[in-house]
């Protein structure tokens, strides 16, 4: 099977899909102090709360 090369346009989303990922897992940190300081109301926070009790526990 003879491999083929990809066309442009392909090999542009190809790049920018890897450089996507990369900036999703670098963007999941949350820097403490900054204006996106995560809530306490929110679910996540209740839900790390919740494993947090779960593993005391166990």
């Amino acid at each position: 099977m003879a491999v083929t090369r990809l066309k442009r346009k392909d090999r542009r989303n190809k790049t920018f899909a890897k450089l996507d990922v990369k900036n999703l897992k670098l963007a999941t940190n949350i820097e403490l102090g900054s204006r996106s300081k995560q809530s306490t109301k929110d679910q996540l926070a209740k839900n790390n709360a919740v494993l947090a009790q779960l593993t005391a526990k166990g």
